[in-house]
């Protein structure tokens, strides 16, 4: 297997031996692989290529073998290398930890890489945070096949009403509660799924889409706390007194 200027990110890199690297890195057709790196952080005259095997950097790789993880034989930049800055930094690892996490090797998603892409691109912008991370939540259970639908109750069939509550489950999706049920359990009101089914995934629909996609994704992750989620609440608490909301709030997770 030979494959030449395949598009890709860098999700994850290890060291690997002594002057090497095991990558885990997302592209189009191949969807999540393992690539060694032979030689990678070998400093040579000019750099090593260390430098450019980044995450959050658009990348054209070569690669090769036969086995489960491939050998890196090129890479070259696809395109401007802006990452995200910040405590949106964090956000990006977090979109890294859930591919990593929820993607099984070798099964391509075209569509996922190109959303992933547009959703870096958001977050090393001034898009915002929470809503870039929303669409990506919904479109990744989606693409995984792992979605549900935001306007149809996935029992009875039909469409989802606004003045009514809803309830998640992981079997049927979103399922209509009765009465005062809507207290004792988690539900949504029937018009931010509306609202959210509409594309809408910020302003008003905020904290509703969080609340349903953080449980949405929970049954697939299992019980091992995120470490990107870790990361970003210890540097929550470690914020200097004085930082803006913005500066602590900004990850958006």
């Amino acid at each position: 297997m030979r494959v030449k200027l395949q598009p890709a990110f860098v999700l994850h890199a290890r060291p690997y031996r002594d002057t090497s690297q095991i990558l885990d890195v997302l592209t189009p057709e191949y969807g999540r692989l393992a690539l060694v790196a032979k030689g990678s952080r070998r400093r040579v005259r000019g750099g090593s290529t260390v430098a450019l095997l980044q995450p959050f950097v658009p990348l054209l790789l070569s690669f090769s073998g036969r086995g489960e993880m491939k050998t890196l034989t090129g890479v070259e930049i696809a395109g401007p290398a802006k990452a995200p800055v910040g405590t949106r930094l964090y956000s990006g690892f977090y979109l890294n930890e859930l591919l990593v996490r929820l993607m099984h090797r070798h099964d391509p998603h075209p569509i996922l890489f190109s959303v992933y892409s547009e959703t870096v691109k958001s977050l090393a912008g001034d898009g915002q945070v929470d809503e870039a991370l929303r669409r990506f939540e919904f479109n990744l259970l989606r693409e995984l096949g792992f979605g549900f639908e935001l306007a149809l109750d996935g029992v009875s069939g039909q469409a989802v009403v606004a003045e009514h509550w809803y309830r998640f489950d992981t079997e049927c999706g979103l399922v209509c509660v009765d009465g005062n049920e809507h207290a004792d359990v988690p539900a949504f009101p029937g018009n931010e799924l509306l609202a959210m089914a509409g594309g809408e995934f910020g302003q008003a629909v905020r904290s509703t889409a969080k609340r349903l996609l953080r449980q949405a994704l929970a049954s697939h992750l299992g019980d091992k706390p995120l470490k990107s989620r870790e990361l970003f609440l210890r540097r929550r608490y470690d914020q200097p007194q004085g930082a803006s909301p913005g500066q602590i709030k900004g990850a958006g997770q």
